[in-house]
């Protein structure tokens, strides 16, 4: 491929995921039979494989009853951040084990049979590791993997995926100190190329197609041969996080701590 280029696939026949499944397994038959019918999608270096969360959640079992949703938010959740009241009930948005502010700490209702929902993998980086070690041992090749999942994002409507876990593949992509078209130094721009790659194919795979895996080709140079750190180094934590709270609960922490102040 030419520099400037991006290819992005998602394979077909891939079946449904049942708790206890070889997951390199079935994802390596499936991309098999896709390269079969088209030789260009065969797996090469520095191709990217991605892999949203549910099928990685439903191989690892993390499956519950949805008469449990409640109480299985309520365990995922290391901090509220914010609550909201609408006709429907309570939305939750909420500091999961994962670091990720998500709503509902990330619990899934959709994509899962019914009586059933899912949670995020235990450490989706793991998962990741996991994934790419089987992935490269059957075809023999260097590739980078993402496990994705998705997420709104604060004053933007709609949701889009991001990677929650990554192997392999360098998530962020740190511009400070390079010059701009201008020759101005660049101070700012550290770009998320996790999240951007897991935007790109979730294009492909969509919601409701059946099709829980895309490889991007075109973003080897974000390909690593380590696994490197993963995912968890795009959660921003601890004084980069510039909003700790919703702000109906700050507003409400504001008053109390008010009201507590020694002299009152």
């Amino acid at each position: 491929m030419s520099v400037g280029e991006l290819l992005v696939w998602a394979p077909d026949g891939i079946r449904e995921v049942v708790p206890g499944d070889d997951l390199v397994a079935l994802l390596a038959a499936g991309l098999r039979a896709d390269a079969a019918t088209c030789p260009d999608h065969a797996l090469r270096d520095g191709d990217v494989v991605v892999v949203t969360s549910k099928v990685v959640s439903k191989a690892e079992g993390r499956v519950v009853c949805s008469d449990d949703r409640e109480r299985a938010i309520t365990d995922e959740t290391v901090r509220v951040v914010a609550t909201r009241e609408h006709a429907g009930g309570v939305t939750r948005i909420v500091e999961n084990h994962l670091g990720l502010v998500m709503a509902a700490a990330g619990v899934d209702a959709s994509n899962t049979p019914e009586g059933t929902v899912l949670l995020l993998p235990v450490d989706p980086d793991a998962s990741a590791r996991t994934l790419r070690a089987g992935l490269a041992d059957a075809f023999g090749v260097r590739i980078g993997v993402l496990v994705t999942d998705t997420a709104g994002r604060p004053w933007r409507q709609g949701v889009t995926d991001l990677a929650i876990g990554a192997a392999g593949v360098e998530v962020l992509d740190d511009l400070r100190g390079q010059l701009d078209t201008f020759g101005r130094p660049l101070t700012m721009t550290v770009a998320a190329v996790a999240d951007e790659i897991a935007s790109a194919a979730e294009l492909v795979k969509g919601k409701a197609s059946g099709r829980p895996v895309a490889v991007v080709r075109g973003v080897g140079h974000v390909v690593t041969d380590d696994d490197g750190p993963g995912a968890r180094l795009l959660v921003r934590t601890g004084s980069d996080d510039m909003f700790h709270q919703g702000s109906a609960e700050a507003y409400a922490q504001g008053w109390k701590d008010a009201l507590e102040r020694p002299g009152r």
